[in-house]
């Protein structure tokens, strides 16, 4: 499936739950006692596209104002999640240092990477900017990591929630009921095509990251310059 009949097929499902009022509100995002932690590849978008973003945020902001918004800071694109979260990952167990080392062998004679930020898709949960690959090298990388990760002994649950196949960047979570659902639907629908920008991938971060990756409650552990 093309990647953009795959954001296309997303969005047409959340409408109906939106519509409908069968959408996912998150309990945890305001909660003190969610300790769901995990181990994350991330992408950070330059700072133009996240002031488009947030541009974008400000008008659902202002129809939903009580939805939760990513700030600028927390904006990310998931290479991959090595290890899911869940409640209980204890990073002292972690020897960072060897997942570091087995990011860099993967790295090895990886192509350059583009992404291009253009429209928006949603789930039954939230609301994402859809990221194009300009080229097959992030799915490449995506299939190295595994590999290489697969015949380790490191600890990692890759894949376990779903098989990441997208370029995506969750930007809004449901944390409570909308309370005007069509004029939400309304600006989703204004921003489908929107051009949010383009941009060649400098670096990556191993992340050990809350669920919704606050910059307050992760950690980068390395930066891997490409």
């Amino acid at each position: 499936m093309l990647l953009e009949e795959r954001y296309r097929n997303m969005y047409k499902n959340a409408v109906k739950h939106i519509i409908s009022n069968t959408y996912e509100v998150d309990p945890l995002i305001h909660s003190n006692k969610d300790q769901r932690y995990g181990l994350s590849l991330i992408i950070r978008p330059p700072e133009s596209v996240k002031t488009a973003i947030q541009m974008f945020l400000k008008e659902l902001y202002n129809t939903a104002p009580n939805q939760y918004y990513y700030p600028a800071t927390d904006i990310h694109i998931t290479v991959l999640s090595i290890i899911s979260c869940y409640d209980g990952l204890d990073s002292d167990v972690l020897h960072f240092p060897d997942y570091i080392a087995l990011v860099k062998k993967s790295l090895k004679r990886i192509a350059p990477i583009s992404i291009t930020c253009k429209g928006i898709t949603a789930s039954p949960s939230g609301i994402m900017i859809q990221g194009f690959p300009t080229e097959p090298a992030l799915n490449s990388l995506r299939n190295q990591l595994r590999a290489n990760f697969k015949n380790s002994n490191l600890q990692e649950s890759m894949d376990q929630r779903y098989l990441i196949q997208t370029a995506h960047a969750t930007v809004c979570r449901f944390s409570n009921l909308l309370e005007h659902n069509l004029k939400f639907l309304t600006i989703l629908e204004s921003y489908r095509d929107h051009y949010f920008g383009a941009f060649n991938v400098d670096k990556l971060e191993l992340v050990y990251n809350d669920w919704y990756h606050r910059r307050n409650k992760s950690k980068t552990l390395h930066e891997f310059s490409l």
